[in-house]
């Protein structure tokens, strides 16, 4: 597997694997993520900025996908988390169910540590709504540790929790 900067090459194959995995979400509950989010162009902006990555099986086939940026919610406040305190945050992780259970996820969470490190910025947060039992599951499994339950201002009615990571030595 490959993890590597997305292209807008990838736009559609991207957009497939949103039309695959939001059906299975919502069967759990979990409606973070619907036909409208996310989209192409939410995709191209964070193709723009060099942020959008990918995990690339040997068939060219894209297996993830995860946003490392530096962006943070105003309500990560909310989880204790100085919101101005540099971080690289993951955001719009994903996995095509083809590939489920074979590491892609921890692949993406762990170039979120490699693109840390790059940058001298000591701490990776993320959040996941509580309908996600396979992200609560991950997240821990990786170093990273709950900070709080928070709501989001443009996902009404959700509820998300916060994870952090500080890397050592930083």
């Amino acid at each position: 597997m490959l993890i590597r900067l997305a292209t807008t090459k990838d736009i559609p194959a991207l957009m497939n694997l949103v039309r695959r995995v939001v059906p299975l979400m919502r069967e759990v509950g979990n409606l973070q993520w619907d036909e409208n989010y996310p989209n192409a162009e939410v995709f191209a902006h964070d193709i723009e900025l060099r942020e959008l990555w990918v995990a690339e099986v040997e068939d060219g086939s894209l297996a993830g996908v995860a946003a490392l940026t530096t962006d943070q919610e105003p309500e990560y406040a909310q989880a204790g988390w100085d919101v101005n305190e540099e971080a690289v945050v993951v955001h719009r992780l994903a996995v095509d169910p083809t590939y489920r259970g074979m590491g892609v996820a921890g692949a993406l969470m762990q170039q979120a540590e490699v693109v840390a490190t790059e940058r001298g910025i000591a701490v990776l947060r993320v959040d996941t709504n509580t309908q996600n039992d396979a992200t609560q599951r991950l997240f821990p499994k990786l170093g990273y540790t709950f900070a709080g339950e928070i709501t989001l201002g443009f996902r009404p009615g959700l509820r998300f929790l916060c994870y952090e990571k500080r890397l050592p030595g930083k």
